[in-house]
């Protein structure tokens, strides 16, 4: 059995948008190098300064360098028909079948990870990195952070790995079905092997335990598996690969309720490689104000601390949607509510549902007390709950909306449900509403009113 055992060096951390400014390969056959390719590549873009110091490799180093283009066929023969190795292997992989597919080359199916090799084989060292791996086995590393050096260190690491390897970890990494050389090096097996086939929400975590992305599931493991087993060449997917080390989970009753924690948790914990939803918050609002005519007006501003809006949404589209039916339902003046400048005539009069508040035809008793009407409705939001199915067989899941606004969610036994809206938030966990909840529970509770119970207390839409 050949390895073909390799290391690159790059412009940047993820294949999708760099290039590959060093390689070299090195072909082991266990006991030995039998072959090997070395080459600087010219990556057809500028190596960032960061990296010229790091590597020591600079734009005038690679200016006369082949193109990968060039290198190509000879770097698809050394590799055919050998298992890739690396530290680090899917940052290596990703960046080398990337390139020989641009070129029409294929790159072989199987490859070996020495980071989680490592791991198993030499458990309870204080580092996996190449270098403090290195410093821990006493091998000796050369030209550290150039495509020859560290392949020869990593060969020698291997060397040691198979000498090592009692239980036989290679070859079980090297079945069809093993995760070994999919999941992110730092990630115990068995963090996987622990995630349910449940909806749910799951968290990557750093070498520190902080979380660093959290995402919601149908299905856990495979959703999980699908962010480590796809051959995506981007920037996601390689954060994910370098820097998650472990993974944990909390289990849902239904998809929504995975939303609703999913969307929850990203406001609460920031996670540093989250981006959707991190600004979702509820930007405008509709706000109440008295002119100097006495009339009351409605407006759509930015949301002020130190303002209470009588309504807020994330999108100014959904405001102005939401003016124009209080508008045609309680008979309010365009213009009065900033939908219509004053230099034009007014649509309302023209379509009949605004009396002439705007030409002072109507007096500001009688119009007040229609934008008071409209505000109350946009207040008094029907209470309900959701009930769907639960984590288990004897428990059912439920999610409490209060006068239109999400308050929380939770589990209760099956067939035991409160009577009133005070019992039921006893028994829920509540959590802070934002717009993004708040239009997933109405839209869902409209799609599915079946699953609806609402309270005595309140009218039914």
């Amino acid at each position: 059995m050949l390895y073909a055992i390799a290391d690159i060096e790059t412009t940047g951390s993820y294949a999708a948008a760099n290039g590959i400014t060093e390689i070299s390969i090195r072909v082991f056959d266990g006991k030995q190098v039998v072959e090997k390719l070395e080459s600087l590549v010219n990556p057809r873009q500028p190596i960032p300064r960061y990296i010229q110091v790091m590597t020591g490799i600079t734009d005038e180093m690679v200016k006369d360098a082949p193109v990968f283009e060039d290198l190509a066929a000879d770097v698809a023969a050394i590799l055919k028909d050998k298992i890739f190795v690396a530290h680090h292997v899917s940052f290596d992989y990703s960046f080398i079948k990337g390139h020989l597919r641009d070129a029409g080359f294929e790159m072989p199916g199987r490859k070996l990870c020495t980071v989680r090799l490592s791991r198993k084989i030499f458990p309870g060292l204080p580092s996996y990195s190449l270098g403090n791996l290195c410093q821990s086995l006493d091998i000796q590393i050369q030209n550290r952070h150039r495509a020859g050096g560290d392949a020869e260190a990593t060969v020698e690491l291997f060397r040691m790995l198979m000498e090592n390897d009692k239980e036989g970890h290679i070859q079980q990494s090297l079945k069809r079905n093993s995760k070994e050389a999919v999941l992110p090096p730092h990630v115990p097996k068995d963090h996987f092997e622990q995630l349910p086939y449940t909806p749910g929400v799951y968290y990557f975590h750093n070498e520190k335990g902080k979380v660093i992305y959290v995402g919601k599931a149908l299905n856990i493991r495979y959703r999980v598996t699908s962010h480590f087993s796809n051959n995506s060449e981007s920037r996601q997917k390689q954060n994910f690969m370098q820097h998650t080390h472990a993974i944990s989970y909390q289990p849902c009753g239904t998809e929504l309720m995975a939303c609703i924690l999913e969307s929850a948790e990203i406001k609460k914990r920031w996670p540093i490689f989250n981006h959707s939803q991190k600004k979702w918050e509820d930007v405008y609002g509709i706000y109440q104000f008295e002119d100097q005519q006495g009339y009351l007006r409605l407006g759509i501003d930015k949301n002020r601390k130190r303002l209470s809006p009588v309504y807020s949404f994330h999108y100014i589209v959904d405001g102005h949607a939401i003016l124009r039916r209080l508008m045609k339902q309680y008979g309010l003046c365009p213009k009065l509510c900033f939908m219509q400048k004053d230099d034009v005539p007014c649509e309302g009069c023209r379509e009949g549902y605004c009396q002439g508040a705007c030409d002072k035809k109507e007096t500001p008793e009688d119009y007040n007390k229609k934008v008071l009407d409209a505000v109350r409705s946009l207040k008094e939001q029907p209470s309900f709950a959701i009930v769907d199915k639960g984590i288990g067989a004897d428990d059912q899941s439920c999610i409490l909306v209060e006068e239109g606004k999400f308050y929380g969610m939770g589990y209760l036994p099956a067939g035991d449900f409160p009577p009133d809206v005070h019992s039921l938030k006893t028994r829920l966990t509540q959590y802070r509403e934002n717009s993004y909840i708040r239009n997933l529970v109405q839209g869902y509770a409209a799609r599915f009113p079946d699953k609806i119970i609402r309270f005595s207390n309140t009218p039914a839409e």
